[in-house]
């Protein structure tokens, strides 16, 4: 500590290095966050200093927790910080791979149990409970980064770093994202459900961690797509559209019903479902690839399919940690679901983005605020 204090963490396990850190003080600040603001346990997960999503303790349906790969604990309903945790987690899975956990809570067994299975490099939490500690210790070979942080620690109000030897000052973004900021309604709809205001509280909460530019979709408590520090902000709704076309897209029946192989890992399945869905490099269906992984042929998701499964989608909240500057963005949302949405507003086309909007009967808040992150 630049003061001399003591520093606000402790670490339990494992070596942390300089990235792990940034992951853990910036992932930690999320989870923290949305605790104060909604008053829910919350979970993140973060790969490369932004998070792959991000949400709080509500109860999985069924799909979803067979989608998660969390359908074979029975005891997860009765843990909201392990229902939290299963949604960030199970949100892109395959940008979780060996990613860095958040709890706002103390870490219980539930929670531990589910954390132990999954590919990670550490975790962050204001505590352990003493089986479940006993459980994250036996992550890679004992090797498994544990750090434990002082839940009533309050950074100083500058913060400083240094590139190319030199020294920038500001202040800290200290900046409350709670249901006030929702007020300025521009859109002809004024409709907000609290569960709309909700998550878009999670998304813009969300987007105050994630590197700009960028845009968070949010669903059910949960951040279900972000786009992160893309220097056009097409391409963050885009990216982020996509990602949360592939989570609703996970609950398929079709996806839900693939007939994998006994022995293929969790790793496996989920790049083998992402690849069926979005039929990437490797046709996962074609003939002499499909025996890798199943114990049958499995029916490709046609485009057809595909889009009258999203035609379904509606509700979905959208944050932008700026605002946007072409409607382009209103169009690409509504693919999405995309019934709320949160942006600072301030641009020359306002006008037009309002009057996309009303078009489709989408809500739209102007924020006022900007959410620099980097």
């Amino acid at each position: 500590m630049s003061n001399g204090g003591e520093l606000p963490i402790e670490i339990l396990s494992g070596r942390p290095g300089y990235i792990n850190f940034l992951d853990a003080f910036n992932s930690w600040q999320l989870v923290k966050e949305l605790k104060e603001t909604l008053q829910m346990p919350a979970a993140a997960s973060f790969k490369h200093v932004s998070p792959t999503s991000a949400s709080v303790g509500i109860p999985l349906p069924a799909d979803l927790k067979k989608a998660c790969f969390v359908d074979d604990i029975p005891e997860l309903d009765s843990s909201p910080l392990a229902c939290a945790y299963a949604r960030a987690r199970g949100t892109d899975r395959m940008s979780s791979f060996g990613d860095w956990i958040a709890l706002s809570d103390v870490c219980d067994v539930t929670t531990a149990r589910l954390i132990k299975r999954e590919v990670s490099d550490g975790i962050i939490a204001p505590g352990y409970e003493p089986e479940a500690l006993e459980i994250l210790k036996t992550k890679k070979k004992g090797a498994y980064n544990i750090v434990k942080i002082d839940p009533d620690y309050v950074p100083e109000e500058k913060e400083r770093k240094q590139v190319f030897g030199i020294t920038f000052e500001q202040g800290r973004n200290n900046i409350k994202i709670d249901r006030a900021m929702l007020d300025n309604v521009v859109s002809d709809s004024k409709a907000l459900p609290d569960s709309a205001a909700r998550d878009l509280i999670i998304a813009l909460t969300t987007l105050k961690y994630t590197q700009s530019n960028s845009v968070c979709y949010a669903f059910e408590g949960q951040a279900i797509g972000v786009g992160a520090g893309q220097q056009s902000r097409i391409h963050c709704t885009r990216l982020a559209g996509n990602k949360a076309d592939t989570w609703f897209l996970r609950r398929h029946e079709k996806v839900l019903a693939l007939p994998f192989k006994d022995m293929l890992g969790r790793p496996d399945r989920d790049n083998v479902i992402d690849g069926y869905i979005n039929r990437n490099e490797e046709d996962v269906c074609a003939d002499g690839v499909w025996q890798k992984y199943f114990t049958r042929r499995p029916d490709p998701l046609t485009d057809g399919e595909i889009r009258a499964y999203l035609d379904t989608i509606d509700g979905v909240a959208l944050g932008s940690d700026a605002f946007f500057p072409f409607d382009d963005n209103i169009e690409r949302a509504r693919r999405s679901g995309v019934k709320y949405i949160a942006e600072p507003g301030g641009s020359i086309r306002d006008d037009a983005v309002i009057s996309c909007c009303n078009k489709y009967g989408i809500t739209l808040a102007f924020t006022g605020i900007r959410l620099f992150h980097h």
